[in-house]
């Protein structure tokens, strides 16, 4: 029988604060964490315990700033390096929110743990396990960058929030609840580069400068110079410098040769991809084709397709040829609203 002791992520803002609150009336014994993942975190960690007091809650840090560069930062800088474009949100879940946290949460003597993400939970008599659903949160759902997470944590997991629609009622909760953060902003940048200018800092912190190159067309046509691989990203139009008779978009890179290859919209469209680093959650490995739903970014709209797997690689046939499929990118697979798992876009995409 598991005890009701929670370990609760806490980042200082109004999600994991009123997930607190949620979990403290649903009878749960609350420890509030703040993992510090950078060296400039310090209000984060002074807004958490500041919630935590108020909640009559108690409130610990924990320093992980190594783990975070190796795993999230390095990940993301190594992504560009090799003309791939990372998430660095699903890094950070899996090694940091469910992977040292999940550590902790077992140190502290806490059977779950819990953090602000719109996702669920539930267990899943078909597939017979707990499995990772979709939440109700409409453009606020989170699922999609939960698809790494470890498959056995899942029934150690509780996310409070899974059942509001719209984050006004998340900022009342706190609002009644007297909490300085109700109206405390959502970050939406990565953390580690707060504003933005993910090119410098990536020439600030690795050995990538401006190399200038070719950029091409997809027929081999010179068109222009570039100013470095890691300075586009695939569907680009804007800043590329160039003219020509029709709209132009990026469409690959040739690492080789330093170049940029742009061709017309229609050129954007595939239909077959591999991912790789899979890590299929409700199910263990894929026998046969499956008709599934499929997310290439956080913001897309799923798309109709089959996937099959070979070896440590799946192969994902669209019903409809999907735009701008970006490698280093996560590919992520719905069963209705089940997270079936995901994996990494790979350079194999046609």
């Amino acid at each position: 029988m598991k005890n009701k002791k929670v370990l609760l992520g806490m980042s200082g803002g109004v999600d994991s604060s009123v997930a607190a609150i949620l979990l403290k009336e649903q009878g749960y014994e609350v420890i509030g964490i703040t993992l510090e993942l950078l060296n400039n975190q310090s209000q984060n960690s002074i807004d958490a315990k500041n919630i935590c007091d108020i909640l009559g809650i108690q409130h610990v840090t924990y320093s992980c700033t190594e783990q975070f560069r190796r795993c999230v930062i390095q990940d993301f800088i190594d992504g560009y390096a090799n003309c791939k474009t990372p998430n660095p949100c699903i890094e950070c879940n899996r090694y940091m929110k469910f992977g040292v946290m999940y550590e902790k949460a077992k140190e502290l003597g806490c059977d779950y743990i819990a953090t602000g993400h719109y996702a669920r939970t539930e267990y899943n008599e078909e597939y017979a396990r707990w499995v990772l659903k979709k939440s109700n949160a409409g453009r606020k759902e989170q699922s999609y960058v939960l698809w790494n997470i470890p498959k056995e944590l899942i029934g150690h997991i509780l996310f409070p929030l899974a059942d509001f629609e719209n984050k006004e009622e998340i900022r009342e909760i706190a609002r009644k609840n007297h909490l300085h953060v109700a109206n405390k902003p959502d970050s939406e940048d990565i953390c580690f580069i707060p504003d933005g200018d993910y090119k410098k800092f990536l020439e600030n912190n690795s050995d990538m400068k401006p190399k200038v190159g070719n950029i091409v067309s997809s027929k081999g046509e010179v068109l222009g110079k570039h100013t470095g691989l890691y300075n586009y990203t695939i569907g680009q139009r804007k800043g590329l410098g160039i003219s020509y008779s029709v709209p132009l978009f990026v469409l690959g890179f040739n690492v080789a040769k330093n170049e940029v290859i742009v061709g017309e919209e229609k050129e954007l469209y595939k239909k077959e991809v591999i991912v790789k680093d899979i890590n299929l959650l409700a199910i263990d490995e894929i026998k046969e084709p499956i008709k599934v739903d499929v997310k290439t970014r956080y913001s897309a709209k799923s798309a109709k397709a089959q996937i099959m797997q070979y070896g440590k690689e799946i192969k994902i046939i669209f019903d409809e040829p999907q735009r701008a499929i970006t490698p280093g990118q996560s590919a992520v697979f719905y069963m209705g609203d089940i997270v079936l798992g995901g994996g990494k876009i790979s350079d194999k995409i046609r």
